[in-house]
Parts: structure tokens; sequence; C-alpha cells
């Protein structure tokens, strides 16, 4: 039996040779097929990468990341050099200061004159109208005074005549000459200080002007007032908008992400709009995959769908279809289909529910799409190749 199997070993070989590339040949032309409600597609995990950028020139002066870091949203990636910038907002810091005691000067400067202005102009009106007053009674007491002259002098005529005829003694002459000697100084004084009164008028009515003239001068301090309270205004408004600047140059992750590439480093002078870090947010990654023109008609948003990716094929990630490219492209070179004739397809996005940290851009995958959201695979062994 041993020398009849050493005989014809060889046959044997190449009748199971002959059996297995039998088998091989029909499974390659008969490869399974997936049932009618799946659409199965290959492609790469793609994102959308997030640049930070610089919006304000300078020096990095912080720079504490390195590409693979986990970041959080709001924490600092850079710190450009801001002392320009700080110094400018101190020069704004101190302006306000100086406007705001400026201001505080011009308000009790207003408080005052608002007081003693006023005040002033009734003083002036009532000094005038005492003085007119006064001028009034004192003309009264002039002509009274003019008539006793005038009296006085008809009197010496009289008794001048009378010691002609020497009927009065000349003491008699003496003594009304006297009277009217005194009565004319006394006129002559009262004249005087009419005289002195006209001036006193003149100078409280001046006054009075003065005084009417000062009421434009409150109108000024509140408009100087007003301009103060403006000048303010603009300064804090440089001052908020400095401290924007200030924020700028403080760079924050948008996202919850990881460093995906470092551009720049500590001390490197940036440009504006620069960027010195790229970032990638987990949740934004998909896997793009191309479907036919045949296949692409069925397809709607929000389809089922699961992932399989090659360093684990046991493990299917739940996705739903997101977007559906409108324009066909010519097929990838690294993209097979159904049918060598079928030269354009169509690029479909299939997004995790969740974020899965197997996940990682450029890795290829396998996409499969449930039509009517059954039947799913669970294994890419149950998926033809």
């Amino acid at each position: 039996m041993i020398q009849i199997a050493k005989k014809y070993w060889l046959g044997v070989f190449v009748l199971a040779l002959f059996c297995g590339a039998s088998v091989m040949i029909y499974l390659k032309l008969h490869t399974q097929a997936l049932p009618e409600n799946l659409v199965q597609g290959s492609g790469r995990i793609d994102g959308d990468l997030i640049n930070v950028n610089v919006k304000y020139p300078g020096r990095i002066s912080i720079m504490d990341i390195s590409e693979g870091d986990w970041v959080q949203k709001g924490s600092i990636i850079a710190i450009i050099d801001s002392s320009e910038q700080k110094a400018q907002k101190s020069q704004i810091d101190a302006q306000i200061e100086a406007q705001i005691q400026q201001l505080a000067a011009r308000e009790i400067e207003l408080s005052i004159a608002q007081k003693s202005i006023p005040e002033s102009l009734v003083k002036a009106k009532a000094n005038t109208f005492i003085k007119k007053a006064q001028m009034n009674e004192l003309d009264k007491i002039i002509n009274t005074q003019k008539n006793v002259v005038a009296q006085d002098q008809r009197d010496v005529e009289r008794l001048n005549n009378l010691f002609s005829n020497r009927l009065i003694e000349k003491h008699q002459i003496e003594m009304i000459m006297l009277k009217l000697q005194s009565d004319k100084d006394q006129l002559s004084s009262l004249i005087d200080k009419r005289e002195q009164l006209s001036r006193a008028i003149d100078i409280t009515q001046s006054d009075q002007v003065e005084a009417s003239a000062a009421q434009q001068k409150i109108a000024a301090l509140r408009e100087g007032i007003k301009a103060t309270e403006s000048g303010i205004k603009s300064s804090k408004a440089s001052k908020t908008q400095m401290n924007a600047v200030l924020s700028e140059m403080e760079l924050r992750s948008p996202v919850d992400g990881f460093v995906m590439e470092k551009i720049a480093n500590n001390g490197e002078v940036v440009g504006s709009g620069m960027a010195v870090a790229t970032l990638i947010d987990p949740k934004s990654l998909y896997l793009k995959i191309f479907v036919d023109t045949l296949q692409n008609g069925k397809i709607k948003i929000g389809d089922s769908a699961v992932i399989f990716l090659d360093s684990d094929p046991d493990r299917a990630i739940a996705a739903k279809v997101v977007r559906i490219e409108q324009k066909a492209e010519f097929t990838p070179k690294e993209v097979s289909v159904a049918s060598d004739r079928i030269q354009r397809v169509f690029a479909v996005h299939l997004q995790p529910l969740k974020v899965d940290p197997l996940l990682k851009l450029g890795i290829p995958a396998v996409g499969v799409i449930s039509l009517d959201n059954k039947g799913l695979p669970t294994s890419l062994h149950a998926v033809p190749e």
C-alpha cells in the first residue's frame, strides 16, 4: 500500500493542486455580492483642518505645543509679543485718567459759576436800581437847594436896596451874604455828589452788562463738559479696541482637537494672516467614499452606514451619510468600481455617530451604506472585496 502511494504521489499532488485552483477560480468568478439594499465604497478618512492664524504681526514669545498634542477649546496655542500694544494701552489709560480729572474740575467750575454768576447779575441790577433811586432823591434835593440859593439872591438884592436907603444895618447885609455863600457851597457839594453817584451808576450798569455776558460762560462750560465727556468715550472706545488687539495676540484653540502640524516656533516673527499651527477636530472626521452613477441616485442624506478599518475588521463603526457631492468626477486611481466601463463617480461622506479614537486623518477604510437602514454588516469579512 505504501509502495502504491509512493508510486502515485505525484499524480495525487497534481490532482490536489488542480482542485484547489478550480475552487479559487470559481470563487473569483462568483464573488459574493452585497444585498441590493447595501452600497459599498472605499476611501480614506478625511476631515476639516483648522489653521490658527495670526491677526497682527509680531514675534512669538510663547508656543508650547507639539504635533499630536491634544488641545482644549480656549487653550493657548501661542502668544505674540505685545509690548508696543501694552504701551499704547497704558498711554490710553493715562489719557482717560487725565480727562476724568479735567471733567471733574470743569463740573466744579460750572457748579460755582451757576451759583455766583446769577447772584452777580442780581446784585448788579439791585445796585443799579438803588443808585438810580438815590440819584432821583438827590436831584430833588438839588432842585430844592437851587431854589434856596435863588431866594438868597433875591433877599440880597432886597436888603441891598434897604441898606441903600439906610433902613437896615450893614450887619444884616453881611448875614444874608454869608447865608447865600453857604447855600451855594452846599449846592455845589450836592452837584459834586450827583456826579459821583452818576459814575457809580455807570459802574453798576457795567457790572450788570458783565454779569449778563457771564451767563454765556455757563453755556461754554456746559459745552466744555460735553466735549470732555465725548473725549472720554472716544478714549474708552480706543481702550476697548486695544484690549481686543491684546486679546488677539493670544492665539487660542477654537476647538477640542489635535495639533496636526506645528508651523512656527518660539522667537519667530510672523506676519499678519500667517498660520502658526494646524488643528483638527475629531468631530469633523469622516470617510470619503466613491460610488458609481448607478448607485448614487439611491443614496439619501441621513442613511445609516458603517465604517470598517483594515486594522480592526470585526469592529463596525456606526455612521451616517452627511453629504453627497452634486458633481461627478473621474474615478480616483485608488478606488475600484463595479464595472470598468464606469469612469465617473460621486463622492459620499460618512460621518461617525460619535467620536472614535481609532479614526485618524488619511487612513484607508471601507464604508457600507444601507438604503433602507437595515442589514448593515458587523464585520469587514462579510463585505465582498
